[in-house]
């Protein structure tokens, strides 16, 4: 995996549309850069940046007076994260999911799953990010789809979705509705250690699968368990647009 991820980030280098430089940058969403760059407010190399224009490595770009610093690509993935693939940056790990990926920029993940659980992670280089999506406080959305030891009830759904005490708090009310005898999918708000597991075992029941299939609009849709993709431009701007006001 390790080959192929340097060869996709070698061609991932060079000349980039000034919208897209901004956005990758962590500056702003691509809509939001272009509004920025028509104001007049972007400046390349001490002119006016244009609507299309490209930048170069070692170009001077600056968004009123602050330039902005661009050092390296900004790396956002969507990994299918495998059981017994562990969420740490432990060397000593040797399944940590660092280790795993190889990627040959320095990234880390965006909210643990546990060792036990699979599905959507992501991984970025982006300091920003990683603190506007992981602050409880901007309630961003995580969902996940979930298989337990016991029929899923009416009453169960309901004191889920109501709040279940765990680690001397209650959670937070949330979404949670059934897909079939044994699975549900629930939407937090949150991220307290083990949350679904620890409430699930809170009402009697033992969670068999767990899978993260969303992280705000990014989706774990079809990716296989193992493999990873870069984050649409399209997502990305989304994603952009859904943090903007977010609280670092």
């Amino acid at each position: 995996m390790g080959n192929q991820i340097q060869k996709e980030f070698q061609q991932k280098q060079g000349p980039v549309r000034l919208n897209k430089y901004l956005s990758e940058a962590g500056v702003c969403s691509r809509r939001e850069a272009d509004r920025l760059i028509a104001s007049g407010r972007v400046t390349v190399d001490g002119r006016a940046g244009e609507t299309g224009m490209k930048v170069y490595p070692g170009q001077r770009v600056c968004v009123g007076k602050k330039a902005v610093a661009r050092q390296e690509e900004m790396v956002l993935l969507a990994v299918n994260k495998p059981v017994g693939i562990v969420c740490t940056e432990e060397r000593r790990e040797r399944n940590s999911i660092i280790r795993y990926l190889d990627y040959p920029v320095r990234i880390t993940y965006i909210g643990r799953l546990d060792k036990d659980s699979r599905g959507l992670l992501l991984m970025t280089n982006n300091g920003d990010i990683i603190n506007q999506i992981m602050r409880a406080a901007n309630r961003h959305e995580k969902e996940y789809k979930v298989t337990v030891d016991r029929e899923v009830t009416g009453d169960f759904l309901s004191r889920m979705a109501a709040g279940v005490p765990v680690l001397d708090t209650v959670t937070r009310p949330c979404q949670v509705n059934k897909l079939g005898k044994y699975t549900f999918s629930i939407i937090l708000t949150q991220g307290l250690n083990r949350q679904i597991r620890r409430m699930c075992e809170a009402l009697g029941y033992q969670v068999k699968d767990l899978v993260r299939t969303r992280i705000l609009n990014i989706q774990l849709g079809n990716l296989k368990e193992g493999e990873y993709r870069r984050v649409s431009d399209e997502e990305l701007n989304e994603l952009y647009e859904r943090i903007r006001d977010s609280s670092k």
